[in-house]
């Protein structure tokens, strides 16, 4: 089974994922990631302005082969 490796950035802090996940194709990987965002978006500060996350997927040979957006942007109408 093939190992895919999720690296996650803030804008700040980028997080290189070293261990990786054992998934079976690439439609896997892209759930995989999906439901990661999802937990993100889930757990954004609500006095947040603005957030920006990047999600990069890398093959066994570093390749990236998928990424992720999630932005939010929080401002006042007047």
């Amino acid at each position: 089974m093939p190992r895919f490796f999720i690296d996650l950035h803030d804008g700040s802090q980028p997080v290189r994922d070293e261990v990786g996940f054992d998934l079976p194709d690439l439609p896997a990987a892209r759930a995989k990631v999906t439901r990661i965002m999802s937990a993100i978006a889930r757990d954004m500060l609500p006095d947040v302005e603005r957030q920006d996350y990047v999600a990069c997927v890398r093959d066994t040979v570093g390749k990236v082969v998928f990424r992720a957006r999630l932005s939010l942007a929080a401002e006042a109408v007047e």
